[in-house]
């Protein structure tokens, strides 16, 4: 039996593991952990997880696809960018709710701002064929892949 999971809980939570839970934070204990927040409020927990919006890439015999969960958003609150040397860059924005004076919060937990991601595409990907859908809040690219020809290879004996 592992250590590892009795020592973080017995969730999915450990940080050698890449598809773990949680995000593993550093300087969470660390006393000054709380006035670094105060100072950088981009950097806090609370709105980490928007802003860090992760995204499952797959290849298939076809293409590379990309899905990002993006729950809230409208298509128009997102972009899909391909760069010159074969970037494909997602990013967006969440706004902050619009608060009311008569309202009273109990608890905020979802996150709010902008966020970006950046993935360098390999060499098969067709850059002038890529199509971006949302559909329930989760947004699919697909990049085609050009079916490189393999080289023919010749056996030649050898005489002698």
């Amino acid at each position: 039996m592992s250590l590892i999971p009795s020592f973080f809980g017995g969730r999915r939570s450990n940080v050698y593991d890449p598809f773990s839970l949680d995000v593993w934070d550093p300087f969470k204990d660390f006393p000054f952990s709380s006035s670094v927040s105060a100072s950088f409020p981009e950097l806090s927990r609370e709105n980490s997880a928007f802003m860090s919006t992760r995204v499952d890439w797959k290849e298939t015999p076809e293409a590379h696809v990309f899905k990002a969960d993006l729950p809230g958003l409208k298509k128009e609150d997102v972009k899909v960018e391909i760069e010159d040397d074969r970037v494909l860059q997602i990013s967006g924005e969440r706004s902050v709710e619009k608060e009311d004076k008569n309202d009273e919060w109990h608890r905020v937990e979802r996150s709010s701002g902008k966020f970006m991601r950046r993935f360098r595409l390999p060499e098969n990907a067709k850059m002038e064929q890529v199509k971006a859908a949302m559909e329930n809040g989760v947004l699919t690219v697909t990049v085609p892949k050009e079916h490189i020809k393999k080289p023919d290879v010749k056996s030649i004996e050898i005489s002698g």
